[in-house]
């Protein structure tokens, strides 16, 4: 379903860009721009805000409310802007696993994107890797096709994928977050992650109810926030001061490596200032801190497993 104007309009000015014809090199600028001003979190399930996997809803928050979401949100909103925009968008499901590689029970965890219908020199088939919705992977759109590729601090791989799980697999850095995520190339439609978005955002079990995380890409590196644990990975990270040093805004330049926040007023600064979410209302900020705070002390109690 297209989005209406207005909303069309109101994303591509949070993402800093005109409405332009399908090309490779306005898809490469819509990718760029939303990996750099979208932030991959889950601040939502720790301010006790309940999220659907509606991509017109997933839309309007990220265009009027300055929030971003898991890969079921980034990539369903994402979707429907690119078609939209007039690009030919197909939804796969995939599987981030773990070191022991791909799994049948991993896949509908992570929601995958492919363009289709813009050849370039370098891509004559014309079909395109695009996930906005990894976190700390990707700041370029791929071809889908095998090869490597040097994205700021992180090395990626793209390949068939050889376990059977899937067709393509796409094998991250040894310094990301996870080893790798497998997906099947057949489409499929939003309904097909509705039950395993619902265990991952209610479930105790489940990592994004158990930890806060926050993370944004950009040219040269990655910012992840996970619990109150504010990382810098690549250049502009400061070595100069130690994990429990406070936080700067971006805007302050070079930042430390490993930061602490300390209290509520630098968990805002720090959604706001470095990963764009929010404002959030103080009502959603005293929970979201009462709840993390509380995390983070009984992390810290059993010696920071």
């Amino acid at each position: 379903m297209a989005l209406p104007d207005p909303l069309r309009d109101a994303y591509l000015a949070r993402l800093g860009l005109d409405p332009e014809p399908p090309s490779v090199d306005a898809l490469v600028r819509l990718f760029r721009a939303h990996v750099e001003r979208v932030a991959y979190e889950t601040v939502w399930i720790h301010a006790g805000e309940r999220w659907g996997i509606d991509p017109t809803e997933a839309a309007v928050r990220i265009a009027t409310r300055r929030r971003g979401g898991y890969c079921y949100h980034l990539n369903g909103a994402f979707s429907e802007l690119l078609r939209t925009l007039g690009y030919v968008v197909d939804r796969h499901l995939g599987g981030v696993h773990g070191p022991a590689g791909p799994a049948e029970e991993a896949l509908a965890n992570h929601l995958v994107l492919t363009v289709r219908g813009l050849p370039s020199d370098d891509n004559p088939d014309g079909t395109w890797y695009v996930d906005v919705g990894l976190g700390d992977a990707l700041y370029e759109l791929l071809p889908l096709r095998a090869g490597t590729w040097r994205q700021g601090p992180f090395r990626l791989a793209l390949a068939p994928d050889a376990s059977g799980v899937g067709d393509w697999h796409l094998a991250h850095d040894p310094a990301g977050s996870f080893p790798g995520m497998a997906w099947r190339a057949a489409p499929v439609e939003m309904d097909a992650f509705a039950e395993r978005h619902a265990w991952l955002s209610t479930s105790p079990e489940s990592k994004f109810v158990r930890v806060l995380t926050a993370q944004r890409r950009d040219a040269d590196g990655v910012d992840i926030l996970r619990g109150l644990v504010l990382r810098r990975i690549g250049s502009g990270a400061s070595d100069s001061a130690g994990p429990e040093a406070s936080a700067a805004p971006a805007s302050a330049g070079a930042r430390p490596a490993e930061a602490v926040l300390a209290s509520p007023t630098e968990l805002a600064d720090a959604l706001g200032d470095v990963f764009g979410i929010g404002p959030l209302a103080p009502e959603l900020l005293a929970t979201l801190w009462g709840r993390v705070h509380a995390a983070h002390r009984a992390w810290e109690e059993a010696g920071r497993p």
